[in-house]
């Protein structure tokens, strides 16, 4: 998948040729002149025409060789979202395949919510479950994804952390659990070079210093590999596999080992014509080379749950250093590069769904969605299920029977029964584990063999299994039993437990349970009625405390701010009086009160052009701080905040700033940093700069600057010195 350069729409349509009938390239065209069209006059962040972005996303399905339909959704991805069309203009000109397509991936913009968070988690919760109904929805996101952290260099730093952040909670393990691993190391590895800069680029020097031993190693190893091959007339294709930076960066980070300590630098991948060419070939390699205990894994025998199949091992190679080989087919190569995009690929204009019933089989976590959504009625505690249930560590058990069951690391045979049947789940009176009894809260181990022992005069599931079991799926299903058991007993109950927190807060029932205000939040949480609402409170479907927090909520915020704003009044009259505090020349204005001391906060040193706020302090009138500065951010201090603002921006009036750079240690970088400050005119009243053995060099200084305007013409030219990764204004 091609990272350099950016791929024209002639590009596109040649490459999509190779494997498109001329009708579907009709479809392919129409899709670009309609996005074309619609996004006429829209530019990037970056200063691109807009159409770019939609043309690089489809061009990375191309690269998948996605269907048709899967590409026109690609170039019009964006239109719903940011043009005037609908998704009746969109089924209506092309089919309402495409307009569920492109809905799917379409964000909630029109609706209002409490949080940025809460809004991103409700976007979320929509992708997954349009994924749910088709999977082609989520291969459209990776690629829109994946041309977004492209090009992240062109957003704010803040935001370029959020997306890198976002990219490896969410986007990154779904492109692994559907095997995509083209997308997933990409996404990885960009994410990495925005939220660990330093260690980024730390890697990345590491890898150039070796790369010609390493290189040299691989094709010695190669040759040896294909001599042998050709003595027993195997033929096979033979490559050096690259280690990706964030896999290296995970080693040395979790499993706290140095860059050398990390085994498979050195590794070789064998693509043969069949599985038994695959178990051939490690038996050539263990005869060359001695193979390191514990190290072979047959993925081929037990594919990993997103369809990666192959053969790994590592060995001692011909220069004493640990090798790593992979050996497999051409067609699971292919799987494991495009992972289930190669089970939707086309081939001369015809889909093809290899093994259709296992390929489904082996996805029916993606169903599961539909049925958590339902389930769930606040959308981040929806997310926060699929990241314990989709994408953390798993552990491996099996049936009786052989029949091998994934489940999150950390269950339970509770939760190993529900993913077996609902009703066998609730019917559980015990487990055992490897032929003996356990408990069932025992923690289930790679390799155990489970089985559930049930009785049909079981009173079902306890509500203390709701404590124990790690699965969303099982704590659904014990959810949904004391849901249809007890609905009226659960009403009762739930109401009674509002009632008790809202009191708790402070306030009495009456004054939040209004009509008005109890539709607005059982809405918000996509309930039908106010009895749905206590009712799933009395089953623990959801916590009093959150639906009291929610219904108190305007309450509170109007209460906060009376008593704020007459504590804030009274402050500020009792430093006028009793302190008897003049105002002193700090360039900064407090609004509506007069002859205060006013001081600029050395912790963050605000500058002109900076969003500032003004913080009463006892006894030293007012201390002016950057709004961002975390000295300020507790609840506590934001009772205490009063409006300033700055008088003159264009004042000749100097303010210290505090810069920390990193960069490359290397001789002379100092000086280049100096000079490059001493350029602009301007003073440096501190100086201190500390290396590591990692080769990281970090320089802070103390400069005097006029505003922000200067502040980041000084920044911009530092940036432009060989070997800085980054500049960053601190704060104490």
């Amino acid at each position: 998948m091609a990272k350099d350069g950016v791929m024209t729409i002639e590009n596109l349509i040649e490459k999509a040729r190779l494997y498109l009938s001329e009708e579907d390239i009709d479809l392919v065209k129409r899709a670009y002149e309609f996005a074309n069209k619609a996004h006429q006059n829209q530019y990037r962040k970056s200063g691109e025409a807009y159409i770019i972005h939609p043309v690089q996303v489809a061009g990375i399905l191309v690269d998948l060789n996605m269907d048709p339909v899967t590409i026109a959704g690609g170039f019009l991805h964006d239109v719903v979202e940011d043009t005037d069309i609908t998704l009746e203009i969109l089924e209506e000109e092309f089919s309402r395949e495409v307009a569920m397509l492109v809905d799917g991936v379409t964000k909630l913009g029109k609706i209002k919510y409490e949080s940025k968070e809460a809004q991103q988690a409700e976007n979320h919760r929509k992708m997954f479950v349009a994924m749910a109904k088709d999977i082609r929805v989520i291969l459209i996101k990776l690629a829109d994804r994946l041309h977004n952290m492209r090009t992240l260099k062109h957003l704010p730093p803040e935001k370029q952390r959020i997306k890198a952040n976002e990219t490896l909670e969410i986007f990154a393990p779904l492109a692994h659990r559907l095997g995509i691993s083209t997308i997933k190391w990409e996404l990885e590895d960009t994410a990495l070079r925005y939220l660990n800069p330093q260690q980024y680029y730390r890697i990345v020097q590491l890898m150039k210093q070796k790369r010609n031993q390493r290189e040299t190693n691989i094709e010695e190893v190669i040759d040896e590999v294909t001599k042998q091959l050709e003595d027993v007339n195997i033929k096979a294709e033979l490559s050096g596999r690259p280690k990706h930076l964030y896999s290296i960066y995970r080693k040395m980070s979790i499993q706290n080992k140095q860059f050398n300590e990390i085994y498979d630098l050195l590794a070789v991948r064998v693509i043969v014509d069949s599985i038994k060419d695959c178990y051939a070939v490690l038996g050539i390699i263990h005869t060359c080379w001695k193979p390191m205990p514990g190290r072979f894994k047959d993925y081929i025998a037990m594919p990993k749950p997103n369809l990666y199949q192959s053969l790994h091992t590592t060995v001692i190679g011909p220069k004493g250093d640990p090798l790593e080989v992979q050996i497999r087919t051409k067609e699971m190569h292919e799987i494991a590069e495009y992972g289930i995009a190669a089970h939707w690929a086309y081939k001369e204009g015809k889909q093809i769904a290899k093994g259709k019933k296992s390929f489904e089989e082996k996805l029916t976590w993606f169903r599961e969605i539909l049925e958590w959504q339902t389930e769930t009625h606040d959308a981040e505690e929806f997310i926060e299920s699929l990241k314990i249930d989709l994408f953390s560590d798993m552990v491996y058990v099996f049936t009786p029977k052989g029949d091998v069951i994934e489940l999150p690391s950390g269950s339970i045979p509770l939760d190993f029964a529900y993913r077996i049947h609902t009703e066998i789940g609730n019917q559980t009176i015990g487990a055992k584990v490897n032929g003996k009894m356990a408990p069932l809260d025992y923690k289930l181990q790679n390799g155990d063999i489970v089985e559930v022992m049930t009785s049909k005069h079981s009173y079902g599931p306890s509500q203390d299994w709701l404590k124990i079991t790690q699965t969303s799926q099982a704590k659904n299903k014990i959810k949904q039993f004391f849901k249809k058991q007890r609905r009226e007993e659960n009403i009762s109950k739930g109401k009674e437990q509002v009632d008790k927190e809202i009191r708790a807060l402070g306030i009495e029932p009456k004054e939040a349970l209004t009509d008005d205000n109890l539709q607005r939040v059982y809405e918000r949480f996509n309930f039908m009625s106010a009895e749905d609402m206590y009712a799933a409170v009395g089953y623990q479907g959801i916590t009093a405390a959150l639906i009291a927090t929610r219904l108190t909520e305007k309450i509170r915020q109007t209460k906060q701010k009376e008593q704020d704003l007459a504590q804030t009044l009274e402050e500020v009259k009792n430093d006028v009086k009793d302190k008897k505090l003049h105002k002193k020349d700090s360039g900064v204005r407090v609004e509506g009160v007069d002859n205060l001391l006013v001081r600029l906060s050395k912790c963050c040193n605000p500058v002109p052009g900076d969003t500032i706020v003004g913080y009463i302090t006892k006894g030293r009138g007012v201390s002016v701080h950057r709004d961002d500065c975390p000295n300020i951010q507790t609840e506590e201090a934001k009772q205490r905040y009063l409006h300033v603002e700055w008088e003159n921006h264009q004042t000749q009036k100097q303010y210290h700033v505090d810069l920390e750079i990193s960069g490359y240690d290397r001789r002379g970088l100092l000086n280049e940093v100096l000079q490059a400050v001493n350029e602009m005119k301007t003073n440096i009243t501190h100086v201190n700069g500390r290396s590591d053995r990692n080769k990281i060099a970090v320089i802070q200084i103390t400069i005097l600057i006029h505003n922000t305007d200067h502040l980041r013409k000084i920044v911009e030219r530092i940036k432009q010195l060989k070997d800085i990764y980054s500049v960053t204004r601190t704060v104490q």
